[in-house]
Formats: structure tokens, C-alpha cells, sequence
């Protein structure tokens, strides 16, 4: 027999009665039901009324669900309601629009003053035992990638569950490589346009597994959900310096918010500095795009120590995302890195080449060196050229590689 506990507030079934029903049931339809942005009540109300909110919606949802269901307070803003019967799609949809129909139509009103329109995102997993929370966690995170107030079926086949399990296999991947120090740099030249001649390189990391090299565009997401990005960078710049300490070239190093959150970047640039002799001057910190999520006057408080030891900072990917002219003004970078979403088709797309002269118009004025990315023919180097890039990166010139390219 199953256990039967309820929540203090609601007085409706709780989570744990929930997971114990779950597990003496056989296929069951599991509707997860989410209050849209509730956050927001909580910030401008407080928690009190926040709690009362939640009382009323539990009350509406026991008054608008179907018969022979059972409803529970999963946790904070959700809800979950069982239908034990067997249903078809086209009855669950159904059910889904009853509730959002329901909740549209619905006021919840607090001590006469403070009424609210609660709208609800809800999932479905049609499975049995505690597979559904996994499953309906899953397809509530896929749908709001796309939209709220809405409902979706969790679709085993959806490129969005493709991708999470991808992230689950990269996930572990990433700690093996962590353990077995499995992380490996790569470098890309960099042409002075001006000369025709290799002036720098930018240090890539990539993940060696077994005898396969893996490119970042597969772990990098998994490495930021475990927190092992500091790791990357780390490994990254203790092999690029070893690799440049008998070389005259620059090098840049990537680095991402995760680094800058950490606050280690300054004193471990400098042991490294010490330990191969580098002149700081050689090394540019490439600050990534979600640096923009960061307390501003910290991130810029750590930039501004790392330029007075003699790094040079350049800003990536301008142009896309968070980049924008603002960045310019805070951060006054020693060279900038244009999109290559720009730069790829510069030739063929009119818009991007006005944005591209415009983005090198004020950098020339502001005495900010222009890297272009992406040169993958002559006929775009060329257009390079023309509009006076001082460099260019791209696999034209070189892809990236364990050893310092010759031209």
C-alpha cells in the first residue's frame, strides 16, 4: 500500500507521496504543470503572498482536473497530475488545453486588491514509474526554449532530447579528460596583412580521446555544466606557454566568464610567466561574449589588472550575441576579432560588408587592431585586404594544429 504524506500548504499530496506512487504503478500519463514566471510574483509581492498564490491555483486545479486523476505539489511553482487510464494523444491534448483554457479565464484574487492572471506550461511523459519526472523535466526544458503558456508531449525522437544526451555522454567524457589531463592545445595562425607574414597564433583546446580529436564545439557546453572550464583554460595556457617560450610569435588564449568568476587568471598568468620566461606583452586574453553576464565593475577591475602586468586584450566574436560598441568604451581592447558570421560571406552579402566597414571605421579611429576570422578562400582574403584589416585567421592560412604552422 502506498504511503500517503501532504504538503503544509496546499494540503494536496506531496512530492515523496508522489515518488512512492510512482513506483507501485505501471504506465501512468504524468502532466507536469508549471506556473509561468512566478519568480516575479514572489519579487514584487513577497513570499507571503506568493504562498497564498499558490493556495489558490492549487484549489483551481483541483477544481478544473478531470475526474479520476490525482494532483500533488511537486515542488515550489509545480504541480503534477496522474491519470492512471489508458489515453490516447489526442485525450491528453485535450486535458492540457482544458487547464490552459481554464487558468485564462480565471483571476486569482488576493484580499480584494491584488489579482493576478496565472498562465501555466505543462509537459506530459506516458511511462511507467519514475522515468516520467526525468522525462517531463526534459520536455518542460524543450518547451521553454520555444514558448509559455503552452503544453508539449515528451518525444523520445525531438533533437532537443538528441542534444541532452549528447550533453549526458559529454558530461562524462569531459571528467575522464579532466582526470587524465586528456585536454590538448591547438594552434591556428594568424596573418599580418600588411607583411603576408605568420605574427601570431591562437592557442585552441581540444580533447583527445583514444586516437580521435575532438573539437570544443562537443564538450565545451559540458564543460561549463560541470564547472570544468577554469580546468580548460588552465591546461590551455600552462601548454601554450611551454610551447612559445623558445618562439617570438604572440599568442592568445580564450577566456570565458567561468574564468573571470574564479578570479584566479592574474596570478596564475604570472606563475606561468615566471616559469617560461614569456613577456606578458606576447599573450592576449580573447574575452568571450558571456563575460556581458558578469558584475561589470569586477570583470573590469580584473581586465584592467591584467593589462597593467603587460597582457593584451582582444575581444571575440564581435558582432554577435551580447557584442556590441558599448564593449569598446568598457573594456578598450588592444585588437578586436569580427564575427566570422560576417567576415564568411563578406563577399556575397552586402549588409555584412557595411557592417563590417563600419566596425573597422571606429576601431581605426579608436586605435583598436582588426582580426578578421573565417578567411576560407583568396577571394575573401582579398576583400580583407581591401577594406584594411590589419589581420587575418582562417583555414586558408592553416587549421589548427598540435605544431606551429609555416608559411
Amino acid at each position: 500500500m502506498s504511503k500517503k504524506s501532504y504538503d503544509y500548504l496546499t494540503s494536496l499530496l506531496d512530492a515523496d507521496s508522489l515518488v512512492d506512487t510512482l513506483s507501485s504503478k505501471n504506465i501512468v500519463n504524468y502532466f507536469l504543470i508549471n506556473i509561468d514566471n512566478f519568480s516575479n510574483i514572489n519579487n514584487a509581492y513577497g513570499y507571503e503572498i506568493g504562498s497564498r498564490v499558490l493556495q489558490e491555483v492549487s484549489k483551481y486545479l483541483t477544481l478544473s482536473k478531470p475526474h479520476a486523476t490525482t494532483l500533488y505539489r511537486y515542488n515550489s511553482d509545480r504541480f503534477v497530475l496522474l491519470a492512471d487510464q489508458n489515453l490516447s494523444i489526442q485525450e491528453i491534448k485535450k486535458i492540457c488545453e482544458s487547464l490552459l483554457s481554464f487558468f485564462a479565464q480565471t483571476d486569482i484574487v488576493i484580499d480584494d486588491d491584488i489579482e493576478f492572471k496565472v498562465s501555466l506550461s505543462i509537459s506530459v511523459s506516458t511511462a511507467k514509474g519514475s522515468i516520467n519526472i526525468s522525462q517531463a523535466e526534459v520536455a518542460m526544458q524543450e518547451l521553454r526554449e520555444s514558448k509559455r503558456n503552452h503544453f508539449i508531449l515528451f518525444n523520445p525522437y525531438s533533437e532537443f532530447v538528441h542534444k541532452q544526451q549528447q550533453n549526458i555522454y559529454w558530461i562524462h567524457k569531459i571528467k575522464e579528460a579532466v582526470l587524465n589531463e586528456e585536454i590538448v592545445a591547438y594552434f591556428q595562425p594568424i596573418i599580418n596583412n600588411h607583411t603576408g607574414k605568420i605574427e601570431k597564433f591562437e592557442c585552441l583546446a581540444r580533447l583527445k580521446d583514444d586516437d580521435e580529436i575532438i573539437s570544443p564545439v562537443l564538450f565545451l557546453g559540458a564543460a561549463k555544466l560541470t564547472g570544468n572550464l577554469p580546468y580548460i583554460t588552465k591546461s590551455l595556457i600552462a601548454q601554450s606557454f611551454k610551447k612559445f617560450s623558445d618562439t617570438e610569435y604572440e599568442f592568445s588564449i580564450n577566456i570565458t566568464g567561468d574564468d573571470l568568476s574564479q578570479d584566479y587568471l592574474e596570478s596564475f598568468l604570472l606563475k606561468n610567466v615566471n616559469k617560461y620566461n614569456i613577456d606578458p606583452s606576447r599573450v592576449v586574453l580573447e574575452i568571450l561574449e558571456d563575460i556581458d553576464t558578469l558584475d561589470k565593475g569586477t570583470t573590469l577591475k580584473q581586465l584592467n589588472a591584467l593589462r597593467e602586468n603587460g597582457f593584451k586584450i582582444a575581444i571575440d566574436d564581435f558582432g554577435a550575441e551580447n557584442s556590441n560598441f558599448s564593449r569598446l568604451l568598457d573594456i578598450e581592447p588592444d585588437y578586436l576579432k569580427i564575427d566570422g558570421a560576417f567576415i564568411k560571406n563578406i563577399t556575397t552579402d552586402t549588409k555584412s560588408q557595411i557592417i563590417v566597414e563600419a566596425i573597422v571605421g571606429i576601431c581605426k579611429k579608436s586605435g583598436i587592431k582588426v582580426i578578421a576570422e573565417f578567411i576560407h578562400n583568396e577571394e575573401v582574403q582579398n576583400k580583407v585586404k581591401e577594406l584594411n584589416i590589419d589581420y587575418s585567421q582562417g583555414y586558408f592560412f592553416g587549421a589548427p594544429s598540435p605544431e606551429l604552422a609555416v608559411l
